[in-house]
C-alpha cells in the first residue's frame, strides 16, 4: 500500500480542485500519508519556444493566470506548512466556488488572514522572487523527470500518472488512485465514455 506520493495542483483547473480537496480531506481524517503538493503552472505549458517564462513576467501581466496564486501557495507551504492545508482549499474554493479573482493580493491576503497566517509576511517572501525561482524549479524538474503536462497528476516513486477526479471531497478514492499508479504493470486505463 502506498504510503508517500506527490500531487500537481494549479488553480485554475477544476479537476485539480477535485482531486487536491479529496487528498487534504483524507489528511484531515488521519490518512497515513506523506504528501508533496507540487506546483505546476498552466500558463506555462501555453508559453511559445523561447518566449519569456510566467514566473519571470510581472504579476498580471498578459498569459500570467494563476502564477501569483501559486507563488502564494509556495510561501506558504514553505513557510506556513501547518497553514497550508487550509489555505490551498481555500484558493481553489475561491477560484471554483466564488468566482474570485485569484490573481487579486487582496483575495490572496484575505485567504492567507483566513488560514491563520499574516498576509503581509507572505507578501514580502513573494516580493523576494523565491517563490518564483521555486515554481521555475518544480515546474521544469517535473516536466524533465516525470513528464508531467497538467494537473492534477499523482506521482508514486518514478511513476507518474494524470488523473481526473470527476468529484470534489471523495478521500476514499485517493488510496485506490495511487495504489493503482504503483501498480506499474498497469499502462493505461481510459474510459471510452464518461458515464454521466
Amino acid at each position: 500500500m502506498v504510503d508517500r506520493f506527490s500531487i500537481t495542483y494549479d488553480y485554475l483547473c477544476p479537476f485539480a480542485r477535485n482531486a487536491n480537496e479529496s487528498v487534504v480531506d483524507a489528511l484531515r481524517a488521519g490518512a497515513g500519508w506523506e504528501v508533496d503538493f507540487r506546483p505546476f503552472s498552466l500558463a506555462q505549458t501555453k508559453v511559445d519556444a523561447g518566449d519569456r517564462p510566467v514566473w519571470e513576467r510581472e504579476p498580471g501581466a498578459a498569459g500570467t493566470s494563476g502564477v501569483l496564486a501559486l507563488q502564494w501557495s509556495i510561501a506558504v507551504r514553505d513557510r506556513f506548512p501547518d497553514a497550508f492545508p487550509e489555505f490551498h482549499v481555500g484558493l481553489f474554493d475561491a477560484r471554483h466556488g466564488h468566482g474570485e479573482n485569484i490573481g487579486d493580493e487582496q483575495v490572496l491576503a484575505s485567504l492567507a488572514t483566513g488560514a491563520g497566517v499574516v498576509a503581509a509576511e507572505i507578501n514580502e517572501v513573494v516580493a523576494t522572487g523565491e517563490p518564483a525561482r521555486r515554481l521555475a524549479e518544480e515546474h521544469r524538474e517535473l516536466v524533465k523527470q516525470w513528464a508531467v503536462f497538467g494537473v492534477p497528476t499523482f506521482i508514486v516513486g518514478d511513476e507518474a500518472v494524470f488523473v481526473r477526479c470527476m468529484e470534489r471531497h471523495r478521500p476514499d478514492e485517493i488510496q485506490r488512485v495511487v495504489d493503482m499508479i504503483a501498480w506499474t504493470e498497469l499502462n493505461e486505463f481510459k474510459r471510452t465514455r464518461i458515464p454521466r
